[in-house]
């Protein structure tokens, strides 16, 4: 009896998940710049030619690899979300989401958020930075939306954007001091902002 031929489909769908999982890791623990493509096929146990078959260039890789950050980021915060009983703590998920995330990161080698530390080593025009140009575009969104259950419009907007600053500085600050604290001292300051309105 012949021999049954493999899913060529599953096989392609393991090899671009294996490749895709190694380029998150490496890139976060060793930067972009650094890491060759050899290393990322090595990790993920493919072929170099595997590589090229499921991305077409490195700059591709490195967009589904920002790309999957930011969905799973959006899973963390949606899960926070839907356990929110309050307003308030809606607004918050969007910090618990981002500690959420700092937990996943290894230890140690904790190096902050994988997406600002992509942002600053590619170049402007790059695919990859309008992605995490999306993705805090897209946090901003939700923290306006749940403000706005809170106050006005007017007020909502603004409070929002000093949240976002308060945020996007504790990320920075939390990735150049490997400290996940920066993160919960940022939530803290949120819920004192909240409590004020």
């Amino acid at each position: 009896m012949a021999e049954r031929p493999r899913n060529s489909g599953a096989r392609t769908g393991g090899a671009r998940r294996r490749i895709l999982e190694s380029a998150i890791r490496r890139f976060y623990t060793d930067g972009i710049a650094a890491t060759g493509i050899d290393a990322i096929t090595a990790d993920a146990g493919v072929a170099r030619m595997s590589l090229y078959n499921n991305f077409a260039s490195k700059s591709a890789l490195v967009s589904a690899s920002l790309e999957a950050r930011h969905a799973e980021w959006l899973a963390l915060y949606a899960r926070r979300a839907r356990r929110a009983p309050d307003p308030v703590t809606r607004v918050l998920a969007v910090f618990d989401a981002y500690l959420d995330q700092a937990a996943l990161a290894p230890e140690p080698g904790y190096r902050g958020n994988a997406l600002l530390n992509a942002a600053a080593e590619l170049p402007l025009g790059d695919p990859g930075r309008e992605i995490v140009r999306r993705h805090s575009a897209e946090v901003d969104a939700i923290l306006a939306a749940g403000l706005r259950e809170l106050t006005d419009r007017v007020h909502a907007d603004r409070t929002a954007q000093h949240l976002s600053y308060v945020l996007h500085g504790a990320l920075a600050r939390s990735g150049l001091e490997a400290d996940r604290r920066r993160l919960r001292d940022a939530r803290t300051l949120a819920l004192d902002l909240l409590t004020a309105l």
